[in-house]
């Protein structure tokens, strides 16, 4: 999974943190973080298009949520940015090569390691969509003073 899901996730409880100053620039997000702004965007455009986030263009425009914190989930914004398809692929290398010969019906069923991978896999899937931001927001109740106190001062 790449860094941007973890910026992504970030910027996502910052911006319910601050819903009701409107929309925050890339700049300002990127020096909050202090990212670099052309990847942030990117990360935050994907979250745009996924109906995550709201970019309004303009002087005054930047990002804001698209939903309520209670309705994007972690899965959503992992989604948004690493895609649907899961993480594990099985090949079936067991039925190549020099291993392969001599097999009966194993090969009739997905093997083992398959079968313990998607089992990993969707129990990692309904934990990501099982929590949302604002799950993050009610575990971090001084960072979204911090944060809202940090605004005001960013704004001066």
């Amino acid at each position: 999974m790449g860094e941007g899901v973890e910026w992504a996730l970030h910027c996502c409880v910052t911006l319910a943190w601050l819903r009701d100053e409107g929309p925050v620039s890339i700049r300002k997000l990127a020096t909050w973080f202090d990212l670099p702004q052309e990847y942030l965007k990117k990360r935050l455009q994907a979250l745009t298009r996924a109906g995550i986030l709201n970019s309004t263009p303009g002087v005054r425009g930047g990002f804001s949520l698209a939903r309520p914190p209670e309705r994007i989930t972690l899965m959503d914004v992992v989604t948004a940015l690493e895609g649907p398809a899961e993480a594990f692929r099985c090949a079936e290398i067991r039925q190549r090569g020099e291993g392969a010969v001599g097999a009966g019906e194993e090969f009739s069923r997905p093997c083992g390691i398959s079968v313990a991978m998607r089992r990993a896999e969707l129990a990692w899937r309904r934990e990501l969509a099982a929590q949302t931001i604002a799950d993050l927001m009610a575990g971090a109740q001084a960072s979204a003073e911090r944060t809202r106190r940090n605004y005001a001062r960013m704004r001066t």
